[in-house]
């Protein structure tokens, strides 16, 4: 059917009444990007304007969801110059597919409208830290968006030297491009601030190596600089003063395992506190016992408070005690079906959750299956 839309529109394109068409020089319409008539003026002013065909006809080709395209960036189908035949070529001479250029396309359509010097010279600023054109590909695979959210090679390249100044490795660049790389369309200026109150916090504990300190928390949380200084900051000051840290444990908190707590809404991670402290005391457990669970394993702090009491309750249910969820945080990974199943298959085998290690009820799947097979006997 589309071949037919599209013959429709062309017929409907030249013979439309009163119909005005914007005329390019011999010299435009023999360049190698696309240049086209891109709507049709008439007088019914409820009529929509009629799109490019070309365009469509080439993405078509392409194997992009034209749907999928227009609800994400419409207005990409309006534009007077689009690049889609060169950024085909140039992905397919990097490793990538014809399915996954369609798929980048699909969901980034604006990748259509970079220039092939401005592509190229992306490409290059990419490979100096990734170590290869496919890993690129697989980063545009996985986050089209990523690489194609910003034309300004400038700010990429002093945002990277930046980065590089203040102590971190190639590795840990690596690591924020494959996992955070909208880093790298933060202006400058954002980096810098976020970089500094990261500094300033450290020689603010105590720590006399704040390039070594701001180089652990964006190894441990490469997400960080994506996020606002008054965040980041909010939730410092609510691990310190929750938990009574001092300097030195506050220090490894949050270069260890708090690091991703600071990505948090500091409103979300207080009210998620708040549940756990009350859902725990109501269980009998010490305010200190409370403290003692979340220090363990702050990843406590992401999980909404329903979802966290309905697997206590679970647990409860199952024989576990309170105690030894507090000793075994990581039970609360399991989904509660995964816990529901796994609480009903131990308990048909004769084991004792109220005795015995509750460890397995986190284990993964192949793991946990060897290790009933070996209770079943």
């Amino acid at each position: 059917m589309a071949p037919r839309n599209l013959l429709y529109m062309r017929n409907n394109f030249l013979s439309g009444s009163r119909c005005w068409v914007t005329q390019f020089s011999a010299e435009i319409l023999f360049k190698s990007v696309s240049f086209r008539f891109f709507s049709v003026k008439c007088d019914n002013a409820d009529s929509e304007p009629l799109k490019n065909d070309e365009l469509l006809n080439n993405l078509l080709i392409m194997g992009v969801d034209i749907d999928m395209a227009k609800k994400r960036q419409p207005g990409v189908f309006n534009r007077m110059v689009t690049n889609e035949q060169h950024l085909k070529t140039f992905l397919l001479s990097k490793g990538a597919s014809k399915e996954v250029i369609a798929s980048i396309i699909s969901r980034y359509p604006r990748a259509i409208t970079r220039t092939p010097e401005s592509l190229s010279k992306r490409w290059d600023l990419w490979r100096n830290i990734v170590p290869s054109d496919l890993d690129i590909v697989h980063i545009l695979e996985r986050s089209p968006e990523s690489f194609f959210r910003s034309s300004n090679n400038l700010n990429l390249e002093n945002n990277i030297k930046f980065l590089y100044s203040v102590g971190l490795t190639h590795k840990c660049l690596c690591r924020l491009l494959t996992s955070a790389p909208r880093t790298f369309s933060n202006s400058l200026d954002l980096n810098k601030q976020m970089i500094e109150l990261l500094q300033k916090v450290c020689l603010s504990l105590g720590h006399n190596d704040p390039a070594d300190f701001v180089k652990k928390i964006i190894f441990k949380n490469p997400f960080i600089l994506i996020q606002s200084t008054k965040r980041v900051k909010a939730n410092i000051e609510f691990l310190q003063s929750t938990f009574n840290l001092n300097s030195e444990d506050l220090l490894a908190l949050i270069c260890g395992p708090g690091a991703d707590i600071l990505d948090l809404s500091n409103d979300y991670a207080k009210r998620n506190y708040i549940n756990i402290k009350e859902k725990l005391l109501s269980l009998g457990s010490t305010e200190e016992e409370v403290q003692k669970f979340v220090l363990s394993y702050p990843d406590m702090l992401f999980l909404a408070g329903k979802k966290f009491n309905d697997k206590v309750d679970c647990l409860i249910e199952g024989k576990v005690h309170i105690s030894q969820i507090i000793e075994n945080p990581y039970v609360l990974d399991s989904s509660i079906n995964t816990l529901k199943s796994r609480i009903k298959d131990l308990v048909d085998v004769g084991y004792n959750l109220s005795t015995s290690n509750i460890t397995l009820l986190s284990w993964s799947k192949k793991r946990y299956a060897a290790k009933l097979r070996k209770l079943r006997g």
